[in-house]
Parts: C-alpha cells; structure tokens; sequence
C-alpha cells in the first residue's frame, strides 16, 4: 500500500463509515475497481486502524452526551433508581442494542469472512441496504423523539447492527433505517446509530487491535496507515455533522438509490472481468 492509497481509502472510510452506504463495502469496491492488489496482511492492518479513527471521531463529536450517559448511570447507580435518570437509562438501551451485534460476530465469524473477500457478495448486501433505507423511508411516520425509546426499540436497531457485519450492509443505514421504521425521526434515529456504534467498535477495534501487534511488519507499515488514521478521522467527525443536518430535512432515499446503482455496478463488474 502506498501512501496516496492509504489517504484515499482513509477518506472513502471516514466518508462511508457515517453515511449510510457500507464503509466495508467501499473498502472492497474501491480497490477492486481500481485494480489495486493490496497484500492481505497490510490491508488487515490499515483496516484496523482506519476503523479505530473513525471511532475516535464519534467519541469526539459526541462527548457531551458519552458524558451525561455515565454521570446519569452513576447517579442512578448511587440512588437504585432509572426514573430520574433518562441519561442512564439512554446508555442501559444502547448497552441493550450492542448484544445482537456481539452475538452476530462471534457466531458468524467464518462466514463474514468469506464474505469480506467475495465483491460479488459485497455488491448484493450493498442492494440489501438500499432495499431497507427505501422501505424504512416508506413506512416510518418520522413523528417519535428519542425519549420514548423502549427496549423494544432498542432490540429492533441492535438486530438491524447485527446484520452490518456483512460487507456491503451498512452500520448507519441499516440502524438508521430500523429506527425510521420504528416512527423515530431521521436525526434521532442517527444520533442513537452513531451512539451505538462506539461500545461495538470499541470491543472489535480492542480485539483486532491485539492482532495488529502480533503482525509481523505492524512497526515497518505504520507511517504509511497513520495517514489513513488521521485522514478517516477527520473526515469522519465532518461527515457525522454533515448527516446529522442532511437527516433534519431530506430523506433516505437518495443514499437507497446510490446503494442500488453501486451494488449492481458491482455485481455487473465481476461479470465482466
């Protein structure tokens, strides 16, 4: 990997990993379209550390509210109660929504990484996400707000997660779309998508991270993916504030339709060549 292609992939990942159009989907698309063949030990890294970059630009943009859930949690701790806590409350839900993910990962493991090195594959789930941006869009009443978020909810969005570990169903699109389906409004459905994300991307970012030390080039290769780091970082805090505004106003159809034409361009492309 060279380092304009570690800033380019940073950028693709910061990019797609908030937007609801599958960053593991681009991370296969894009090199395979360009015709790069990046070495699997170094394409293992960078996706390590471009992952743990854009969950740092989550916990940055959200702070705030990481804050008040675990001074909520605390107080409700302190006091054995959750009813003047909807802080805590909020974290419990989110810790609730991240099991069906965890389960998902450690069942289907194999599976997923079969998946990961079939483009193919990768252009039909990148059609699944399209398919369900496009029927939460028609169903939901966009009219709850994120207070009157139950456990029920909660398990509904963290099923909608599990399926993202798929390449080519998006994290964003797929929790956004669960909680657009649930009636909740399409920022509040991000905000809780993008909250959500972070004890998942933790615990896998802590796992693989662990691997990467074991790597045998892991020092050698680092310069080049800090760019990739640093690129998705950054890239990714501006597109969380950019979609949080875009999902006030408009809806998801149009990442339904960009979904849908870039997962049958794919599909046609291993067609062809």
């Amino acid at each position: 990997m060279t380092l304009w292609q570690s800033i380019l992939l940073g950028i693709v990942q910061g990019i797609t990993e908030f937007l609801p159009v599958s960053s593991s989907g681009h991370l296969v698309l894009v090199p395979f379209l360009l015709g790069w063949k990046i070495p699997t030990d170094q394409a293992f890294i960078f996706d390590v550390l471009v992952q743990i970059g854009t969950l740092l630009a989550v916990i940055v943009y959200f702070w705030r509210d990481l804050w008040a859930i675990l001074r909520g949690l605390y107080r409700a701790a302190l006091h054995r109660s959750l009813t003047d806590e909807p802080d805590a409350r909020l974290g419990l839900l989110l810790i609730l929504a991240t099991i069906p993910a965890g389960l998902a990962g450690l069942l289907l493991k194999d599976l997923v990484e079969q998946a990961f090195g079939s483009p193919r594959a990768t252009g039909f789930f990148l059609l699944i996400t399209a398919v369900l941006l496009w029927v939460a869009e028609t169903v939901g009443k966009r009219s709850r707000p994120l207070t009157s978020l139950t456990w029920k909810d909660a398990l509904w969005i963290g099923a909608a997660q599990a399926l993202s570990i798929f390449p080519g169903i998006s994290r964003s699109g797929s929790t956004i779309a669960a909680g657009v389906s649930r009636h909740f409004q399409r920022a509040d459905a991000g905000r809780f998508s993008f909250l959500m994300m972070i004890p998942v991307m933790s615990a896998a970012g802590l796992l693989s991270f662990l691997d990467l030390l074991e790597a045998p080039n892991f020092t050698s290769f680092l310069p080049i993916v800090l760019a990739g780091f640093i690129t998705s970082a950054v890239v990714g805090y501006a597109c969380i504030a950019w979609l949080l505004r875009f999902l006030n106003r408009n809806s998801l159809k149009g990442f339904a339709y960009y979904c849908l034409g870039a997962g049958l361009l794919l599909i046609l492309w291993t067609y062809v060549i």
